[in-house]
């Protein structure tokens, strides 16, 4: 069963354009990573100036596969052109800086809804 995640971090205005001229389109070596890294539907929304993240985690260890992501070099590099656009909601700066969010509902695929807190 996938664990939810999701994610909160502010867009500096005068990187907007920046940021989704990135996004239009992501390095598939960067996409690759994600997936082998047990992460599924990942998406990435704006309203304003903020960007909520949320994906979908399918393996057995969340935080081991973080670590692969942040060693893998491709999206390390990646990470110095999207960081500079992106700022904590706490005043610190790039993908480190994303703030998770508690699920507090979820409504299950059958149509019944469960608590979705992931702890």
């Amino acid at each position: 069963m996938a664990q939810r995640y999701g994610m909160l971090i502010r867009l500096r205005p005068e990187k907007r354009e920046e940021y989704l001229r990135l996004h239009a389109a992501v390095w598939p070596s960067v996409e690759e990573m994600l997936r082998k890294a047990n992460i599924r539907n990942f998406s990435i929304f704006l309203h304003d100036d903020l960007l909520f993240g949320y994906y979908e985690y399918v393996g057995e260890d969340h935080e081991a596969d973080q670590a692969r992501i942040a060693a893998d070099p491709e999206t390390q590099r990646w990470w110095t052109f999207t960081d500079p656009c992106q700022e904590s909601l706490s005043g610190g700066d790039g993908s480190s800086g994303w703030t998770p969010m508690e699920e507090v509902w979820h409504l299950s695929p059958e149509g019944s809804s469960v608590d979705g807190r992931t702890g």
